[in-house]
């Protein structure tokens, strides 16, 4: 009797969290047999995953910050490598987290295992030498955006545009009343959603810088009511901590996660750069874009980048569509005026609604599901 289809994956944030899990119950579909082993947050064990390390342990972000926890980190990847080669899945999927889980794909495909690499790392933008790396490390590239497939044909790595998960979840036409009533926020009322980040650094740097943005912005815009989702119980601390500090004057509602409610809820979007853009995007909601590292991370990865943008919105249009204020230019002054634009501005708002309704529908396919046929086809497994 053959065992059952092993498949070992390894997230290291809250959005490889969303994206595996999808991914997995999708697997689960074909073959309810399934074994999940490896790294991953609450919805991964939620699809059955048996997680070997808290994925909080591999959660930062940052040339200078990583430096500080290599040893820990190549601790974490050496572990896991070994455990891996042991159970002997017949597929590895990587999610995101490029810098830890390439070098884990190459040890593993080296020693036998299959490699998937689910999200394209940011090739296309900065140290395009990676691509051979890539190539050298993967079975299959998984991308989320059209374009990340055409640099990997042109570059003979074989590869599936399998587009987003949060397109085809995310509704074309968000109910704002249903969310104001589910999160317990009046129905009149101007509403600011803060997202400062879900590892502890981005909320350590943006949390107070988005607070004070929302503070003068409230001097022009009159009563705003500022929703904060918290990714994690970690980051509820620290945003209560930054909220005592800085919110003096607003109307802070706070929650245990609910990004998606807090977004929908919301006029406008303050947020720091990452896969939150993207859903602000889906569900229509004008945006400002912030970020902020370390001065040497910032300088070394703008020496190396090759796009002007960060924000996906903008990637995907090629434009200064959505406002980004990054590093020294990410002031509360200039956050506050971009936000009373995106929040008064009727015509600016109008155009936004009708190009993100046009990119909802080119990056809804059925992204879970197309995943999981090119995953299985790698392991060479056909659906039951």
């Amino acid at each position: 009797m053959s065992r059952p289809l092993r498949v070992a994956v390894l997230a290291g944030e809250a959005s490889g969290d969303i994206l595996g899990a999808g991914l997995m119950r999708a697997l689960r579909a074909r073959h309810p047999d399934i074994e999940f082993g490896g790294i991953g947050g609450e919805r991964m064990i939620a699809q059955g995953l048996d997680s070997r390390v808290s994925m909080e342990r591999l959660s930062v972000m940052g040339l200078t910050e990583v430096v500080g926890r290599l040893r820990e980190l190549f601790r974490i990847r050496a572990a896991y490598r070994e455990w891996c080669i042991h159970w002997q899945p017949d597929v590895f999927i990587g999610i995101d987290a490029p810098d830890f889980n390439l070098g884990l794909e190459r040890q593993l495909r080296d020693a036998g295992i299959k490699a998937v690499h689910y999200v394209s790392p940011s090739v296309w933008a900065w140290r395009q030498g990676r691509i051979k790396k890539i190539r050298r490390s993967v079975d299959h590239m998984l991308t989320l955006l059209p374009f990340e497939a055409d640099f990997y044909r042109e570059h003979q790595v074989p590869v599936t545009f399998v587009g987003h998960t949060l397109a085809d979840q995310l509704p074309m036409e968000p109910d704002r009343s249903a969310a104001r009533q589910r999160l317990g926020v009046t129905e009149q009322g101007l509403c600011l959603a803060v997202l400062p980040g879900s590892r502890g650094s981005e909320v350590g740097r943006l949390a107070p810088l988005f607070l004070q943005a929302a503070t003068l912005a409230q001097k022009s815009l009159g009563p705003l009511t500022v929703l904060i989702p918290a990714a994690n119980e970690f980051r509820r601390e620290q945003i209560e901590a930054a909220v005592r500090q800085h919110g003096n004057g607003l109307h802070i509602q706070l929650y245990a996660g609910q990004s998606t409610d807090v977004m929908i809820a919301s006029d406008g979007v303050l947020l720091a750069s990452g896969t939150a853009a993207l859903e602000a995007m889906l569900l229509k909601r004008p945006m400002v874009v912030s970020y902020r590292l370390t001065a040497l991370t910032f300088r070394i990865m703008r020496a190396m980048a090759t796009t002007r943008w960060v924000s996906l919105p903008n990637i995907l249009t090629q434009s200064d569509w959505v406002p980004e204020r990054l590093q020294d230019d990410a002031t509360p002054e200039r956050l506050a005026t971009d936000l009373v634009k995106i929040l008064t501005d009727a015509d600016y708002r109008d155009q936004f609604e009708q190009r993100s309704s046009f990119l909802h529908r080119q990056l809804a396919r059925g992204a879970d599901e197309q995943a999981a046929e090119a995953v299985l086809a790698v392991a060479g497994f056909s659906p039951e």
